[in-house]
């Protein structure tokens, strides 16, 4: 019973998390501007390496993102190479986790550039 009633209360937290991440994007936007503006650009148009990204959450290894998204590997390694050099990920390489929060749009109107 209280299992059911914990589990409940952290889905409605993850709702209002979501929710507010939705009102402040301008905010988080503006804060995160040029770290943004370097991680269009170290990914670039590659739509694997786009879908790779929003995997980065520190619960898959490289090797499992690379068979999710079909990335190249050598490609895949240097980019979270490159991530890791821009201050990009948090902590550890192995297990990549984004160190800036994006919309699960953020490479949508980009995709071209």
């Amino acid at each position: 019973m209280m299992r059911d009633e914990s589990s409940e209360l952290l889905d409605i937290v993850r709702k209002i998390h979501g929710l507010l991440e939705l009102l402040a994007e301008d905010k988080i936007a503006q804060r995160d501007a040029k770290q943004r503006a370097a991680l269009r650009e170290i990914v670039g148009s590659s739509v694997p390496k786009q879908r790779s990204i929003f995997l980065m959450d520190g619960t898959r290894t490289q090797a499992e993102i690379q068979r999710l998204t079909t990335v190249n590997q050598g490609h895949l390694s240097t980019m979270v190479g490159r991530l890791n050099k821009a201050k990009l990920l948090v902590e550890d390489q192995k297990n990549p986790i984004l160190a800036i929060s994006i919309p699960s749009n953020f490479f949508d109107s980009h995709a071209t550039e």
